[in-house]
């Protein structure tokens, strides 16, 4: 997975982030190892910096100071005054302390161990359900598809039980999250960028009537995050709740950070459980493994995690003059942090191109970046977890001996590495 020297020498000098080709989009990994060994800091055409050393990775994630994530200056020249400047400027993702923080204790409030444990009964059902109307689509002798049919179906059903949207108005919100997500690339098609603009104004427009209903019902603020952002609000109810002291959410904060919870918990839970069972079928040693030793599920999803990390980049702007790797960076200077090179660093993994789903990933053993570092590690990375638990031990239960069917269509995206479609076929019992 290297190129020859000469070629990799060549490509790590032309390289620009906003230019990818089609071998960029199939498999990254190569690029990767050739920037890390050859400009691990490697400064783009425009100014700014691509990363792919997982040390300078998490030294940055480690001092968020120095590294910001507010962006405002950043997201302006791409985004102008549109929906999609608001949101990605309002949402937890993109902020710094205070309103980092605040915002970051509310939801984690209703991610508690206690309260994701709590969900397990029901996940267990709904990827139950959803194995047997795959068994049924089997026996009529129609295509399954492990993106459509599984692994998308299940965290829309998890955030939308989490912000307690009706089952019936559900059907929207996958589209919306792709749209808005989509619009996050290094290079933004005029189509990207209408449809993102699209999604957040339609995604607005239904919130304010769900949370016009909310507030006239509230439900339980312990389970259902809606409710508790709206206690947050100013003059609410909440003020003497578990989030008293913090200042309260605006009607902007509140709108666009729902949306944040659903963008945030779809596609890279999505991708998480799609490109594990691809990766199975890949390795097959390592699914006979899984199978044979279900007690590994823990650890393989960390390995699944760090081989194929369903959220490749991250981003930081320099808020001073300061130095990365030995690079001087000015202040005001972008940085990609290439979270996919990172967990693939030889540095830090032994053989890292190698799915190994005994692999240590606590105590010793180096941590994946898949769920960054730092303030802004993901807040829902326990319940995504578990999500990829349940969901891929419980599929092997059911179909061990699934097959691909042709090649598995990927996204096309840099950012977030995943399928949109992977045709299988399954076996059934008699």
């Amino acid at each position: 997975m290297k190129f020859p020297p000469e070629r990799a020498a060549e490509l790590v000098r032309d390289f620009d982030l906003r230019k990818l080709d089609a071998a960029f989009y199939a498999d990254p990994f190569p690029y990767y190892h050739a920037l890390r060994e050859h400009e691990p800091v490697k400064r783009m055409p425009d100014g700014s910096y691509f990363l792919t050393r997982y040390r300078d990775i998490q030294a940055v994630y480690r001092d968020a100071a120095t590294f910001r994530s507010d962006k405002t200056a950043e997201f302006w020249p791409k985004y102008g005054d549109t929906p999609l400047y608001e949101h990605h400027t309002t949402s937890l993702v993109f902020n710094d302390p205070p309103r980092h923080t605040r915002v970051r204790k509310i939801l984690s409030g209703a991610l508690t161990v206690r309260a994701i444990a709590a969900m397990e009964p029901g996940l267990i059902q709904l990827v139950d359900n959803l194995l047997g109307r795959i068994e049924a689509r089997a026996r009529r002798g129609e295509t399954v598809d492990l993106i459509e049919d599984f692994a998308s179906a299940i965290p829309v059903e998890i955030i939308g039980n989490l912000l307690d949207v009706p089952h019936h108005e559900r059907e929207p919100l996958r589209g919306w999250s792709l749209a808005i997500l989509g619009a996050l690339e290094p290079s933004l098609t005029p189509q990207q960028f209408e449809a993102g603009n699209t999604a957040v104004s339609e995604f607005l427009a239904y919130l304010k009537v769900l949370i016009a209903q909310r507030r006239l019902q509230p439900g339980d603020p312990q389970t259902d995050i809606l409710t508790r952002l709206i206690e947050a609000e100013p003059g609410q109810a909440g003020a003497a709740g578990p989030d008293a002291g913090l200042e309260r959410l605006s009607e902007t904060e509140l709108l666009h950070n729902c949306i944040f919870i659903l963008n945030a918990g779809h596609e890279t839970t999505t991708n998480l459980i799609g490109n594990a069972l691809v990766c199975l079928a890949q390795w097959p040693a390592q699914r006979e493994l899984l199978i044979a030793q279900p007690e590994l599920a823990h650890s393989a999803i960390e390995e699944f995690l760090r081989y194929e990390s369903s959220n490749q980049l991250g981003n930081r702007m320099a808020a001073v003059d300061t130095v990365v790797g030995g690079v001087p960076i000015a202040a005001g200077t972008g940085l990609t942090l290439c979270i996919g090179a990172a967990n693939r660093d030889p540095e830090q993994f032994a053989d890292p191109d190698r799915l190994d789903i005994t692999r240590e990933h606590s105590g010793q053993g180096a941590r994946h970046l898949a769920f960054g570092f730092g303030i802004h590690q993901c807040a829902g990375m326990t319940l995504a977890r578990l999500e990829g638990r349940i969901a891929i031990s419980r599929f092997l239960q059911r179909f061990p001996d699934y097959a691909l069917q042709g090649e598995p269509v990927r996204s096309q995206r840099a950012r977030f590495r995943g399928f949109v479609s992977v045709p299988c076929k399954v076996g059934v019992l008699a």
